[in-house]
């Protein structure tokens, strides 16, 4: 397999976790992904277990969940801090041994085919934005599919970029090429929505339901009123998130795709 050049948040995790995760900002985005998985799944809490791959996991919490109602998961990621995090806090909540823990970048997978087989559900959330190769991600995650499988995806969305630099004035980044920080949580290939659905239309694939992440909380600058309160504003975001035209301003924006019926 060629050199693999996506980035590896392993000098980034302690950051992630306390910048996304450690707040209001990562409590946003799980709350949104369950409610759209509960839309599209209403049993997945209660149904017999699915097969569930989760590609670039990441600190692993939908994979604990998951694997804390039964269902039988696959954890994957490039980073082995990440990984390391993951299974600590999976064994803090006693499933670490339901869940296969698969250290490597997501390429990597093909090698694991023949023993992993097909997934009823595969997640891929805030891993295209930080690929080499993004265009090359959904048809790789609909080889994984079965038939009837869904592909929960996320990305960063690059409306959302432009929008919070024209809020905050930062014009000067807007009039140059993008750069992102090499220390930064801003990952260097924010997406067009269009283009993400024209690759998952190439792969077989079609979006059944779609919502915005964080459509208006990254944008704030001055908290009052219910900016204060956390339960309200997640409220709010899960309000706002499936509505025109604010679902397509969350910073990441949630496909759910499934096979398209021939």
């Amino acid at each position: 397999m060629k050199p693999i050049n996506d980035r590896n948040f392993d000098d980034l995790s302690e950051k992630f976790a306390r910048k996304v995760y450690g707040g209001l900002k990562g409590d946003i985005r799980l709350a949104v992904i369950w409610r759209d998985l509960l839309a599209v799944i209403p049993n997945i809490e209660t149904q017999p277990p699915l097969r569930i791959l989760d590609v670039g996991a990441g600190l692993g919490q939908l994979s604990i969940r998951l694997a804390s109602l039964g269902h039988e998961v696959v954890y994957n990621d490039l980073s082995e801090k990440m990984l390391e995090a993951a299974q600590e806090a999976a064994s803090d909540a006693g499933v670490i041994d339901k869940i296969t823990w698969l250290h490597g970048p997501y390429q990597s997978l093909d090698y694991e085919r023949h023993e992993l087989g097909k997934f009823d559900l595969v997640f891929c959330h805030a891993l295209m934005e930080w690929l080499a190769e993004p265009e090359l991600l959904v048809g790789s995650l609909q080889s994984w599919l079965t038939p009837k499988g869904r592909l929960s995806l996320t990305f960063y969305n690059h409306n959302a970029l432009i929008y919070r630099n024209l809020i905050r004035g930062n014009f000067h980044v807007l009039d140059a090429e993008f750069s992102a920080d090499s220390g930064s949580l801003t990952p260097g290939t924010p997406l067009q929505r269009d283009l993400v659905q024209e690759w998952i239309g190439l792969s077989g694939l079609q979006t059944d339901y779609s919502s915005g992440i964080r459509v208006f909380h990254d944008y704030v600058t001055t908290l009052r009123g219910g900016h204060m309160d956390a339960a309200a504003v997640i409220d709010m975001e899960l309000r706002h998130s499936r509505k025109e035209p604010f679902k397509w301003l969350g910073r990441y924006i949630h496909f759910i795709c499934s096979a398209v019926e021939i």
